[in-house]
């Protein structure tokens, strides 16, 4: 007959178990490495290698090629980029001058506008100072040769400031010939020189 008082089980089996100590922490040296080894580095691969190489090749062939193609272009002749030499601005300015003395006040306008004539819509005004611009300097010349560049200045590849030297016949009953010097800044666009603007050095001396 059970009594008032609980009754407890088998001592023996109620012990409580104690597993090593060494098992369940086992020991670690101070050189190893805690946590998780880190993912291995993805070094490229003998084929991606191959690749890389054979971009480089390409991308030397096509630059190659590329130079081969503008060294072709400035051999072939014309104008080019920073092509402005001492005979392209005597040549230029020689045009410009013959359109003054021929009132081409088309040709006068498209310098002086510097390489917008096309795009200009109404060129009234262009063309007026065009005139007068040929007015004047058939009142003073009855001809005008460029002699010779003096100086070439570059502001840029694509623009210089040219003194030059020209042999005129001067109007009027004492007509004479003389030389005279000039100033001219030039723009290089494309094939074309422009004369954006000419200067007579005598109208600048007092």
């Amino acid at each position: 007959m059970a009594g008032p008082y609980p009754q407890y089980p088998d001592p023996i089996p109620s012990q409580p178990t104690y597993s090593d100590p060494s098992q369940s922490h086992p020991f670690r040296s101070p050189d190893s490495y805690p946590g998780m080894l880190p993912t291995p580095l993805d070094y490229p691969t003998p084929r991606r290698g191959r690749l890389v190489a054979l971009i480089a090749v390409v991308l030397m062939v096509v630059g190659t090629t590329i130079g081969a193609v503008i060294y072709a272009a400035g051999a072939s002749g014309g104008h080019k980029a920073g092509s402005l030499t001492d005979t392209h601005a005597r040549t230029a300015i020689q045009s410009y001058l013959s359109a003054l003395y021929d009132a081409d006040v088309d040709a006068i306008a498209r310098n002086t506008l510097c390489g917008m004539y096309d795009a200009v819509r109404d060129r009234r005004s262009d063309i007026a100072l065009a005139k007068l611009s040929s007015d004047t300097f058939r009142d003073q010349f009855s001809d005008a040769t460029v002699t010779s560049v003096d100086k070439l200045v570059f502001l840029s590849t694509y623009q210089a400031q040219a003194l030059f030297t020209m042999r005129v016949q001067t109007t009027g009953r004492r007509s004479q010939s003389s030389e005279e010097q000039g100033i001219a800044h030039l723009l290089l666009q494309g094939d074309d020189i422009f004369v954006c603007q000419y200067l007579l050095r005598s109208e600048q001396e007092f």
